[in-house]
C-alpha cells in the first residue's frame, strides 16, 4: 500500500468482459451457475470424504484437499467479477489487487504440488500395491499437504516480491476482470522487460515443466497397466483418465498466460473465465462420474441426510 501511495496509484480500474447488455446478462447467468455448482460440488466431495469411513484412504484424502483448494480458488475472482458485471466503474484497490495475486498464486502453487502428489499416489498404488498403505501413510499425507501449502505460499511471495514495489504512475486500467502479474507489470512506469522474463521463468516454465512431468508419469502408468492387464485395471484406468483430464484443464490456461508473449485479448479473457469459474466446477464432476466408490458414497451420504437413517459416523 505504501508503494501505491508513493507512486500515486491507489486503485485499478477493470475494463471487464463486455459492454453489451445481452452478453453481460449471459455472463451473469453463466458465472452464477458455475460458481454455485463449484461451491456445491466441491463442498459435497469434502463432506463425503470426511464422513464416509470407506473413503478414508490416501487418494480420497488428496481429492478432498483438492476440492478445498478449488473452493478457495473459485472465490478469489469470481464473486467480484459477478458483482462488477453491471457496474459502470469496476474498481479494485491496490491492496485488493495484491491480495488477489497472492491468493491466486498461493492456491495455484499448492494445487500444482497436490496434483503431482496425486500422480505419485497412483504410481504407488499401481506399481507397488503391497507397500501402498505403508508408503502413503497418514503421516506421509499430512507432510504432503504441509509441503504443498508451504511451496504455494513461498511461490506466491516470490512472485509478489517482483511487483509490490514497482512504481505505478498511470494509467491504472486493466483490460481484464481480475488482477494478475502479467497484466499488472505492464502498467508500471519503468522498463519491465527483465521482470517479464523473471515472471515467465517463475510461473511459466515451472507450470510447463510440471505439466510435462505429470503427462509423462501418467503415460508410464497407462503403459504399465496395459502390460499387466488384470481385474481392477479398468478402475485404475478410469481414475488415471480423470486425473489426466484435471491436469490438462488446470495447466492449459496457466501455460498460455505465462508462456505466450502477447496473447489475444479475447482468448485471454475466455481462458481466464474458464480458469476462474469453469474448471473448479468441472473437477467434482470429473472425479464423481469416473469414480464408482465416490458415487456410492455420495448416494449413501444423501440417503442418510435426507432419509434420516441414523447419524453419520466420524472416523478419525
Amino acid at each position: 500500500m505504501t508503494a501505491a501511495n508513493a507512486s500515486g496509484v491507489s486503485e485499478f480500474v477493470f475494463l471487464g468482459l463486455s459492454n453489451s447488455w445481452e452478453i453481460q446478462i449471459f455472463l451473469f447467468c453463466f458465472s452464477c451457475l458455475f460458481y454455485a455448482s463449484s461451491l456445491t460440488g466441491n463442498l459435497l466431495i469434502v463432506v463425503t470424504v470426511v464422513f464416509d469411513p470407506y473413503l478414508h484412504l490416501p487418494m480420497y484424502f488428496l481429492l478432498a484437499n483438492l476440492s478445498v483448494i478449488d473452493l478457495i480458488f473459485c472465490s478469489i475472482a469470481a464473486p467480484k467479477m459477478i458483482c462488477d458485471l453491471f457496474r459502470e466503474q469496476k474498481v479494485i484497490s491496490f491492496g485488493g489487487c495484491i491480495a488477489q495475486i497472492f491468493f491466486s498464486h498461493a492456491v495455484g502453487g499448492t494445487e500444482m504440488v497436490l496434483l503431482i502428489a496425486m500422480a505419485f499416489d497412483r504410481y504407488v498404488a499401481i506399481c507397488k500395491p503391497l507397500h501402498y498403505l505403508p508408503i502413503m501413510s497418514p503421516r506421509t499425507c499430512t507432510l504432503i499437504l504441509v509441503l504443498a501449502w508451504t511451496i504455494g505460499v513461498i511461490h506466491s511471495l516470490a512472485q509478489l516480491a517482483f511487483v509490490v514495489n514497482l512504481p505505478f504512475c498511470g494509467p491504472n486500467i486493466l483490460d481484464s476482470f481480475y488482477c494478475d502479474i502479467p497484466r499488472l507489470i505492464r502498467l508500471a512506469c519503468t522498463d519491465t522487460h527483465k521482470l517479464e522474463l523473471m515472471v515467465t521463468a517463475n510461473s511459466g516454465l515451472i507450470s510447463l515443466g510440471a505439466f510435462i512431468l505429470l503427462i509423462l508419469s501418467y503415460v508410464f502408468l497407462l503403459s504399465t497397466l496395459q502390460k499387466h492387464w488384470a481385474a481392477g485395471s479398468s478402475k485404475a484406468l478410469s481414475t488415471l483418465s480423470a486425473h489426466m483430464t484435471v491436469v490438462v484443464l488446470f495447466f492449459g490456461p496457466l501455460i498460455f498466460f505465462y508462456m505466450w508473449p502477447s496473447p489475444s485479448t479475447h482468448l485471454d479473457k475466455f481462458l481466464a473465465i474458464f480458469d476462474a469459474v469453469l474448471t473448479p466446477s468441472l473437477n467434482p464432476v470429473i472425479y464423481t462420474f469416473r469414480n464408482r466408490e465416490m458415487k456410492i458414497a455420495i448416494r449413501r451420504l444423501l440417503s442418510q441426510l435426507l432419509g434420516g437413517r441414523g447419524p453419520l459416523r466420524w472416523f478419525g
